[in-house]
């Protein structure tokens, strides 16, 4: 459910802010504002008020000052500073302020609506570390959390870095992703994080951070994730300060409450200019190989690309199975301890320190360690559904098949992000 408030301002017709009807100027001051809010003015048939007065249409009334109720329905992150401009604009009448939980809130033309704020969003009080923190330490914080990347705090609380993934790798000679790292045991990662010993995270942080203000519209933060590369953003407040991290998945969960129905129009063939769909966005150069390919030619095919994983497919094309390179350490790791260094090494060093192992790789083949129970979407799905997906099951990089069950790529965060939201402003 979507936090919001709605605010209630009982009046009357003759109430006036600086020579303007109320309503009319409070309508006025909550649109100059942009944000995700909706102001409704409506008109009582009849009414009363505390002086006694009565308010009626009927002619042998004589009074004709008509009750009127203002809804402004907004973010509850946007509610206290919008109460205070209120409060100062009505001299007579009754505000009333209640929570709501609204189940969605859809616009006709954007993925997300245009007004919202980076603050309604972003994921609050995240996790962070210091310039002094040991790197050890923010290793062992990245392999224990579901992300791969943390800000990094100066003693004012202002982030100056960011600590990611590709920073341990390339900067810390870490020499496993954080999701191969995380199948080892405890002993094992305690060995491989030894190289960081003694240096800190100020050491190898990316800097500066690439960072945005609590007020700024959605569509600024996917405008800089997509100009920067970055998954994540540290939000700020007006001092610089951290107040929250707004990251793609924060945007991918807001898209699912927020968007327009795209199944329900497509179902009706109704036209929508802005309707897109997994075809438009997917990656069509995702490598793949036969089921008979052998293990070590699937380990050089993960190596030589960024997407640290394949497709396996038969003859026609026809979808089977994935591999990662977590998968060949899962199917492998007991018969063959050796396995781990071999997925540490570089290429051209494997074969000369693994000759058993490689031999033993080669006569193994892709069907034997490929995961078949893989979660696929069809090309002609709408984003909404392979957002869904990947949400729901956790997904970073989701294979495409056409009709007749045939791979024709990926899509991944990033292609979403891209081709998906670049357009909500």
């Amino acid at each position: 459910m979507l936090k919001y408030t709605c605010i209630e301002i009982f009046t009357s017709e003759s109430a006036r802010w600086q020579g303007q009807a109320l309503h009319y100027a409070i309508v006025r001051y909550v649109n100059a504002l942009k944000i995700a809010a909706r102001t409704i003015v409506s008109k009582g048939v009849a009414g009363s008020y505390e002086s006694g007065d009565l308010a009626s249409e009927w002619i042998e009334v004589l009074s004709f000052n008509m009750p009127v109720r203002i809804t402004i329905i907004l973010p509850a992150s946007e509610t206290a500073s919008v109460l205070a401009g209120i409060q100062e604009m009505v001299a007579e009448g009754i505000i009333a302020l209640r929570e709501m939980d609204v189940v969605f809130h859809k616009t006709s033309s954007s993925l997300i609506p245009k007004n919202t704020r980076v603050r309604e969003i972003m994921t609050a009080d995240p996790v962070a570390v210091r310039t002094n923190s040991p790197l050890h330490t923010v290793a062992k914080t990245l392999l224990s959390s579901p992300f791969t990347g943390l800000p990094v705090l100066d003693d004012r609380n202002r982030p100056v870095g960011v600590i990611a993934q590709g920073d341990l790798i390339y900067k810390a000679a870490l020499p496993l992703r954080l999701g191969l790292l995380r199948s080892t045991d405890k002993v094992r990662a305690d060995d491989i994080l030894a190289c960081m010993e003694n240096r800190l995270a100020g050491d190898v942080m990316t800097t500066p951070a690439v960072i945005i203000t609590q007020d700024q519209p959605v569509s600024a933060a996917v405008e800089l994730m997509l100009q920067k590369k970055v998954k994540r953003l540290p939000v700020v407040d007006a001092l610089g300060a951290i107040v929250g991290i707004v990251s793609r998945l924060d945007i991918f969960r807001t898209v699912l409450k927020d968007c327009p129905d795209w199944r329900s129009f497509q179902d009706k063939s109704i036209q929508v200019d802005n309707l897109k769909f997994v075809s438009d966005i997917l990656r069509s150069d995702t490598p793949t190989v036969l089921p008979d390919t052998p293990v070590d030619e699937v380990i050089q095919v993960i190596d030589s690309n960024d997407i640290e994983r394949v497709c396996v497919v038969d003859k026609e094309g026809i979808f089977l199975g994935l591999i990662s390179d977590r998968d060949l350490l899962i199917a492998f790791v007991d018969r063959h301890p050796g396995i781990w260094e071999y997925l540490r090494m570089p290429f051209t060093e494997k074969g000369r320190r693994f000759r058993e192992l490689q031999e033993y790789l080669q006569a193994r083949t892709a069907a034997e360690v490929m995961k078949t129970q893989v979660v696929t979407i069809r090309e002609n799905a709408p984003l909404e559904d392979a957002i869904r997906l990947m949400l729901e099951k956790v997904i970073k990089r989701l294979p495409v098949v056409d009709k007749d069950g045939r791979f024709v790529g990926i899509v991944s965060r990033d292609s979403l992000l891209r081709a998906g939201f670049g357009s909500i402003a």
